[in-house]
């Protein structure tokens, strides 16, 4: 068998997941996984061309005095091994009690939010996390055993936005076994004994008994198809994506037209792919799934005009051989007032009107990290220098007469083009949040774009981080 480090590189070049002079943040749980992941990573930079960024670790607070164990070994690693170490921490059972999920699903929400945060933070474009085949092939039996396509049964992607997976072909036990050789430890964590969490059964029963009764090597098997899913679901992707363009409109007064007579003309696999898509870009705080997608062409193919139905956040009704999709709070945002908070810094900001919260801190960084990527946009998080936020900044609607400079441009753009280049459906223009200074300057119209206004440059003294976090539709 090829040796473990030439492997994990094989990987990194066959993905790209992080080309030369990339910076590249490891998120660290303590584990064998992650550990083993920055062990490997660290002798790698210098062969690859990337550089380290640091350690991060996220404390879910969900087991007490363990999770605090694996915070303090995650610092006393990353001082061992000279990198930096960023921590981050969220009562994640609170969370998942507010939003109406399981602990499970609150769980990768803010720790995901947080490494990308982190991320700006450090000046990575690039966080690697310790995703293994294991991994993969629970990802795709519990997708299977709940009923996704496709799309779903693809698994977890080799890279997704800055998100890389460079172990994605190691097994878990390979990994155990390399850090006893190299003599390294990790911490066990206690939850994953628990069976009543279905990736912990899938992983302590179904697994194994598929490999004595069926396939010794069922994980390898998974893993093969869920790349076969992934590049089928993609050739799809692209054909739903051309039938779209000739399908799809905007409906007047918002929302999306669907052509019912050329909807129902594409083959089903392509039609549900353009229905899903739709439904997404109308309201994307809801799932979608096979079950819509079929009320939706149910509609198209046999429904009368005028008939209409109601989807999660969606009303679905067909006019004139039209299927119209509107997000079902529509008339209440467009009636609804316009808002304008105050933002402290460091501070938070909940914004009712858009479901959302806004958090800004401040801090000393290395601008020089920050400005060599200030290429990278990142939609829910942005960065500004200091001194545009000096004087406080507010979060408003939009008003009449609202104009910036996007980022990398050298020319001034009314917002309402902005809004309208980036795809927001006329019902949620008066929802986006936009973040201002003192002198009513846009510097990040959020979750869309930021501003050139806010720009850091090498004269920065400090920056200010701004995330957005969504709670859901209101």
């Amino acid at each position: 068998m090829m040796p473990l480090l030439d492997r994990v590189r094989r990987a990194i070049d066959r993905e790209r997941l992080m080309p030369p002079a990339s910076r590249v943040l490891v998120a660290v749980s303590g584990g064998a996984d992650s550990v083993a992941l920055l062990l490997l990573l660290r002798q790698l930079a210098a062969v690859c061309g990337f550089e380290l960024a640091g350690l991060a670790h996220f404390n879910h607070q969900l087991r007490g005095g363990e999770s605090d164990g694996d915070q303090a070994f995650c610092r006393d690693l990353a001082a061992r091994l000279g990198v930096r170490f960023e921590t981050g921490s969220a009562d994640v059972a609170a969370l998942a009690r507010e939003a109406h999920v399981s602990i499970e699903v609150a769980a990768r929400r803010a720790r995901y939010a947080w490494f990308a945060d982190a991320a700006v933070r450090l000046g990575a474009d690039r966080v690697a996390t310790g995703h293994t085949q294991d991994d993969q092939a629970e990802t795709v039996l519990l997708r299977l055993l709940r009923g996704a396509g496709s799309s779903g049964l693809g698994g977890i992607h080799p890279m997704r936005g800055i998100f890389v997976r460079p172990l994605l072909d190691v097994r878990r036990p390979d990994l155990v076994v390399w850090l006893d050789e190299v003599g390294e430890p990790h911490r066990e964590d206690s939850s994953n004994r628990d069976l009543t969490i279905p990736r912990n059964w899938i992983r302590h029963h179904l697994l194994p008994s598929l490999a004595t009764h069926l396939n010794a090597d069922i994980k390898g098997v998974l893993a093969r198809q869920a790349l076969v899913f992934r590049d089928e679901s993609a050739l799809l992707d692209n054909m739903a994506e051309q039938a779209r363009a000739s399908i799809e409109s905007a409906a007047v007064g918002g929302g999306i037209a669907l052509d019912a007579a050329g909807l129902t003309m594409l083959p089903k696999a392509i039609a549900r792919r353009v229905v899903r898509k739709s439904l997404v870009r109308v309201n994307d705080s809801r799932f979608f799934g096979f079950d819509h997608a079929e009320h939706v062409l149910a509609l198209a193919t046999g429904g009368h005009s005028g008939q209409a139905a109601d989807l999660p956040g969606i009303r679905v009704e067909l006019n004139a051989g039209i299927c119209v999709l509107t997000r079902r709070d529509s008339r209440r945002a467009a009636a609804a007032v316009g808002f304008n908070y105050r933002l402290s810094v460091p501070g938070r900001v909940e914004i009712p009107e858009c479901a959302c919260v806004i958090d800004a801190v401040e801090a000393q960084v290395d601008v020089a990290q920050v400005v060599r990527n200030n290429d990278v946009v990142r939609n829910q998080a942005a960065c500004i220098d200091g001194a545009a936020a000096a004087g406080g900044l507010w979060v408003r609607s939009r008003v009449p007469g609202d104009v910036l400079r996007p980022f990398g441009l050298r020319r001034r753009k009314k917002l309402q083009d902005v809004l309208v280049d980036r795809k927001v459906p006329r019902a949620d223009r008066d929802r986006v949040p936009i973040v201002v200074n003192r002198d009513g300057r846009i510097l990040w119209v959020a979750g869309q774009i930021s501003s050139d206004e806010g720009r850091v440059t090498e004269h920065t003294q400090s920056v200010v981080f701004l995330t957005l976090t969504r709670l859901g539709d209101i």
